[in-house]
């Protein structure tokens, strides 16, 4: 079995070098040219390097329109099988290398990573138009499509079917030859100001932080909180400050636990002005090319602005039952922000605060609130947000009471970062099902919130 293994791999990799060898240059120790030997096909992060995802991204790119290039050029009449079938096998060189590139771009970049989301995004637009606006591939998938009641197919695979069939239409399939080149235009212009944007979001944040030269200023602030403040001013050539780094988020935690108010304005104004003060990192002009341009492809797709074209697909299906859902929310709404607004202005009156409750009061003034009318205090609750508590006791502990499954960390596996953590996951029979990788801490190489997705998917095919 071993020998079967390694003669597969080889054979893997010359076919794959001789594809390189005809169009652009991919080195034979790049490790995405074979499927990962690793358990579930893990990626091999130790030995990833940033110079293998361009060359392996361009080739998989080639062989996925050459695989493409034969399903429309097929002469035998459409099936499912020849054609929906076909096509989802269809770019596995290239899955593989994204997947990878855009989890450790968004988890872990660095600027040699967004040099290459640069140079990949109107590439990979470019590739992704070149693959749904394949008039040849949309006139079998339509045909399909249109006799979809005689084909017989089960709930699964009529579904894909029809999956198929609207991304190719909501793509621009439909559309005559001229429009489809202004569509290509418009979206490979998008793909890179999505690119600036994503990226200028980031940087600002990294350089929004907060500089503050006592201690006693962070009154109300954790001790581990101070530490992190402390940390970071190391960090910055600023020993002896504290730094005080926003996240990438809406809100700041900081804004709950700070009882110095001026620090508070300081947090809520550093965050809401980001991306919007001149300098490089402004966000402002992108936004509204992008807007405009959006406005333009919906037009050309034939809907009334980019919100219909989005909705479309979406549980609201239109923008008028958006709006009504947000004009039925928003008397509510405003009449209980409004309350609290009063029961935290008497808080402040109470304490003879002299000041009229703002936005950057609103969460530690509301966390005030709760502890006077139900005698919760945040911080007594914090211990048991310990990582490890919630993630064992509390997530791993629920997954298993709902569906029977058991996580079992792993120490054998190559991972990305040191912080992240593996852990295989096994159904109520014992059986393994697949790998979960937990990366849990902010840091300035990451993209802020909270999100999940997939390095590698299953597929029976």
């Amino acid at each position: 079995m071993t020998r079967l293994v390694a003669l597969v791999a080889a054979m893997q990799i010359a076919a794959i070098a001789v594809a390189a060898e005809n169009s652009s240059p991919m080195p034979v120790d790049n490790p995405f040219l074979i499927e990962s030997p690793l358990p579930y096909h893990l990626p091999p992060f130790d030995k990833i390097k940033d110079e293998h995802f361009v060359p392996a991204t361009e080739v998989g790119m080639q062989e996925q329109l050459k695989e493409v290039d034969v399903i429309a050029a097929n002469a035998e009449k459409a099936t499912f099988d020849n054609t929906v079938v076909a096509l989802e096998r269809t770019g596995r060189l290239l899955d593989r290398v994204q997947r990878t590139f855009s989890n450790l771009n968004a988890a872990d970049t660095n600027p040699t990573r967004q040099k290459i989301e640069t140079e990949l995004a109107p590439k990979l637009s470019a590739h992704h138009d070149a693959v749904l606006l394949n008039s040849k591939l949309f006139a079998r998938i339509q045909e399909l499509y249109s006799n979809r009641e005689k084909l017989g197919l089960d709930p699964e695979s009529s579904y894909l079917l029809e999956r198929y069939y609207k991304d190719f239409v909501r793509a621009g399939a439909k559309l005559s030859d001229s429009d489809k080149e202004k569509l290509k235009k418009i979206n490979a212009e998008l793909a890179t100001l999505q690119t600036k944007f994503d990226q200028n979001v980031l940087k600002e944040k990294n350089a929004s932080s907060i500089v503050v030269d006592r201690r006693e200023d962070l009154a109300g602030l954790s001790d581990n909180q101070i530490a992190a403040a402390s940390a970071a001013a190391k960090d910055e050539h600023k020993e002896g400050k504290f730094v005080l780094r926003l996240q990438n988020t809406t809100g700041q935690p900081l804004l709950g636990s700070s009882q110095n108010r001026a620090l508070r304005e300081r947090i809520m104004q550093a965050s809401l002005s980001r991306n919007s003060k001149g300098g490089p990192f402004d966000t402002r002009e992108i936004i509204i090319r992008t807007a405009q341009l959006r406005a333009e492809r919906a037009k050309l797709l034939g809907y009334e602005n980019h919100a219909a074209y989005q909705l479309e697909d979406q549980t609201a299906k239109d923008v008028s039952t958006v709006n009504k859902l947000l004009a039925d929310l928003t008397v509510p709404a405003v009449a209980n922000a409004r309350r609290e607004a009063a029961d935290m202005q008497k808080i402040v009156d109470q304490e003879k605060g002299g000041f009229q409750i703002a936005s950057w009061d609103w969460d530690f003034y509301s966390e005030k609130v709760r502890k006077a009318r139900y005698q919760f205090d945040e911080s007594d609750v914090r211990p048991y947000y310990e990582l490890n508590h919630v993630l064992v006791d509390g997530v791993f502990f629920a997954a298993g009471k709902l569906y029977g499954l058991t996580l079992k960390e792993r120490h054998d596996l190559p991972v990305y970062q040191p912080d992240v953590r593996v852990f295989e996951v096994y159904d109520a029979d014992g059986q393994p099902l697949a790998l979960f990788l937990g990366d849990y801490y902010a840091r300035p190489s990451k993209r802020g919130g909270a999100w999940m997705t997939a390095y590698v998917q299953q597929s029976g095919l």
